[in-house]
């Protein structure tokens, strides 16, 4: 049996995420949506450090329900502001919100669920990365998904977040290959 991706680390909390979640194809639009809102928040962070606060964010976000976040305002921009369980930063945090309202439009088009898993024909792509080193920051197909999120409304959906989060809901499978998840997953 070969070891876990390099990047789990030794704290349990990082290899449980990587064990159960990272790179599990994720069909589902609205846990597709609160994966890039979450990726986002990480830009210029570790992801560990989201992947700890996750449990404050959904209670702050109210669970992630881009039906509730849509709504807000100034108000509440200020008062996630002073959550200190969370990432407070003012411009992700309201582009949190503008990005809910171009879920919203997504989601009443083709759905979001679609318009992610179409880049790929609704199958994850396989990667076959022999080291960490070798796995990209960034793709084409990063670039493209970026620039169409981006068209649609969405703002910290670069094409860098865009991969980690294509990774993320294994719409890539980026597992290296001598990791026992690249099989499981492929």
């Amino acid at each position: 049996m070969g070891e876990r991706c390099g990047w789990a680390g030794s704290e349990p909390i990082y290899q449980t995420y990587h064990d159960t979640e990272w790179g599990v194809p994720e069909y589902d639009g609205r846990a597709l949506w609160e994966k890039l809102i979450l990726d986002g928040f990480q830009a210029g962070l570790s992801w560990i450090t989201i992947l700890k606060k996750r449990d404050n964010f959904r209670a702050a976000f109210q669970g992630f329900d881009p039906d509730v976040i849509a709504n807000w305002g100034e108000v509440d921009v200020e008062r996630l502001l002073q959550d200190t369980g969370i990432i407070r930063h003012r411009g992700k945090i309201e582009a949190t919100i503008g990005n809910a309202r171009a879920f919203q439009e997504i989601e009443a088009g083709e759905g979001f669920s679609h318009f992610v898993w179409k880049y790929v024909d609704h199958a994850p792509l396989q990667n076959s990365w022999a080291r960490l080193e070798d796995v990209p920051a960034h793709t084409d197909l990063s670039k493209q998904v970026s620039k169409d999120l981006k068209k649609a409304g969405f703002r910290f959906c670069g094409p860098t977040i865009v991969y980690a989060w294509m990774q993320a809901c294994g719409v890539v499978n980026d597992h290296v290959v001598t990791c026992p998840r690249h099989a499981d997953l492929s």
